[in-house]
């Protein structure tokens, strides 16, 4: 679920719900904060998968060419 903050700036950008909750996550995972890894090779261990593969169907769906007649899905 999208997490939304009053202080933030409005982020216009396709799946933008989606991309901020992806990036918190593997800023907030212990792979990154304790391990000090980087998000990118925490990515390739299988954290946050669930948040990746919805920010990537998001994605895809503006590439559709069916979403122009049904619109983007709603993330």
């Amino acid at each position: 679920m999208p997490k939304y903050y009053e202080d933030k700036e409005e982020d216009y950008r396709a799946c933008a719900g989606v991309r901020e909750d992806f990036k918190a996550c593997l800023l907030q995972h212990d792979c990154v904060l304790k391990e000090g890894k980087k998000p990118s090779e925490c990515l390739k261990e299988g954290h946050c998968k669930a948040l990746q593969t919805s920010f990537f169907e998001c994605k895809r769906s503006m590439l559709d060419t069916r979403s122009r007649f049904r619109g983007r899905k709603g993330y």
